[in-house]
């Protein structure tokens, strides 16, 4: 998985926390994060450990105040700088506790869940082969000519698994989740690219050309 003092695109960052894109962007713009967290060279960036802080601000907010989510992250702040060099597994032996006179706050269900996701986007990303031989250099399932977005298309789209696993024979539903968090962390920029080439297993059924109607003069 990413180390934890990788910095994450901000993209990614919203996927590992669970969060919408424009709360990363608050957590960097109202500095819910500390600094030391957040880097703005060459685009956002935020550290794969504080993504966990990023969780736990957002979906604390019905029960703590907006003061109490601070404090808890400043507290332990301290806590994760120390720790950037260690492997998740040792991050995850420590104390993610915090405690003011009568609140007290564990923080290490939201320091798991970001251990979870980031093993998520580690698998998403070498899932993923990027080659100019292969649809253009289209980003696309490993071992296959499956466009990696046109199946992320069909998932946010509603189409149920068992559909989409029939248009593309080669995937699983494990490939088809991934699939879907590496496109979400790495959105497209601009329109997408127009392939001529048919996804894996799939068919022409009618191909059908029909004339445009002519505007009333």
């Amino acid at each position: 998985m990413p180390a934890v003092a990788e910095m994450l695109k901000a993209s990614e960052a919203a996927v590992v926390s669970r969060v919408s894109l424009r709360d990363v962007n608050r957590a960097i713009d109202e500095h819910i994060l500390p600094e030391a967290f957040v880097s703005l060279d060459n685009g956002r960036h935020v550290l794969a450990g504080a993504c966990s802080f990023i969780a736990f601000y957002f979906e604390s907010a019905r029960r703590l105040t907006s003061e109490e989510r601070l404090f808890a992250i400043k507290t332990v702040g301290p806590r994760l700088t120390r720790s950037r060099a260690l492997a998740w597994a040792a991050l995850l032996r420590e104390d993610w506790t915090v405690r003011d006179e009568f609140l007290t706050i564990d923080l290490l269900p939201f320091v798991r869940e970001t251990s979870k996701r980031l093993d998520d986007l580690a698998t998403a990303r070498e899932l993923v082969a990027v080659s100019p031989g292969i649809l253009g250099g289209t980003p696309v399932i490993n071992g296959t000519r499956v466009p990696v977005y046109d199946v992320a298309a069909s998932v946010a789209a509603g189409l149920p698994i068992e559909q989409i696993l029939d248009t593309w024979p080669s995937l699983d539903a494990e490939k088809v989740r991934l699939a879907a968090i590496y496109a979400e962390a790495n959105p497209l920029r601009g329109r997408p690219r127009v392939s001529s080439d048919l996804p894996e297993g799939a068919t022409i059924i009618v191909d059908r050309r029909v004339a445009r109607r002519r505007k009333a003069g």
